[in-house]
């Protein structure tokens, strides 16, 4: 018998928690393959802060520490710099990160940490109800703003790869989604060139994942996944931020 798929070994034989249509679960999949492909499931440490990913500890395999809410890069520094050898990542939504986390995430990639920010981008926030994000975009509605957020009131949504590309210490960021294979196969790729990045020690590496969230979004899966295309995509273009090897 010819094996076709065999589930990562990067992931546990546990349930997932997280709502139909979630893109969680899928990214979870392609670092536990990336991580188990490098060799480095025994060595990678895993850094979760308070979010929908909040038990992330429970699939992945390998070492995970829970980080206060935003605070996943600032422990990521401590232990990217106490142990310089292993693959190191934090793994954040875009409440956690682009909101209470901002500074955390900003000063990391200007020092140029050595670790990788693995960054869902579903433009609201999806464990504590519904609410605005910084990603939000302009007419989206959510819990907080029920006839859709406005530039008046909360300024345009925050481009975070844009913005911390802008600093010397991001060395590598590059945009993906995972709405059909040949995103999702894109997505890997990008994956193991950050963490490669990472360990060939060239600085900050960071990989923004769009991400559907049909429950807060109140659309079907398909639709959520299509209504990204249609709108995430235009405003967050995909592709590759900032290479410093791109010629």
């Amino acid at each position: 018998m010819t094996t076709i798929y065999q589930k990562t070994k990067g992931l546990q034989d546990t349930e997932l928690h997280y709502c139909p249509g979630c893109a969680h679960g899928i990214v979870h999949k392609l670092i536990g393959e990336v991580l188990e492909e490098m060799n480095a499931l025994d060595t990678a440490i895993g850094i979760c802060p308070v979010g929908c990913a909040v038990f992330a500890g429970n699939y992945f395999s390998f070492d995970t520490i829970e980080a206060a809410h935003g605070r996943a890069p600032a422990v990521a520094t401590a232990v990217k710099r106490t142990h310089p050898d292993q693959p190191v990542f934090t793994y954040q939504g875009d409440g956690d990160l682009a909101s209470i986390g901002a500074a955390e995430i900003v000063h990391a990639a200007m020092r140029g940490e050595k670790f990788t920010t693995i960054f869902i981008n579903n433009a609201i926030y999806g464990m504590t109800g519904g609410q605005m994000a910084p990603t939000t975009l302009i007419g989206q509605r959510a819990t907080t703003a029920p006839l859709g957020r406005t530039r008046e009131q909360a300024g345009m949504p925050i481009r975070v790869a844009e913005m911390l590309a802008t600093l010397e210490g991001c060395v590598y960021a590059e945009r993906v989604c995972v709405t059909d294979i040949p995103h999702l196969n894109k997505t890997k790729k990008a994956l193991k060139k950050a963490f490669e990045r990472q360990m060939a020690g060239d600085g900050f590496t960071f990989i923004e994942v769009l991400a559907a969230c049909p429950t807060n979004w109140g659309m079907e899966i398909d639709e959520s996944n299509r209504w990204l295309m249609e709108n995430m995509a235009a405003y967050y273009p995909l592709g590759v931020i900032k290479d410093t090897e791109a010629k």
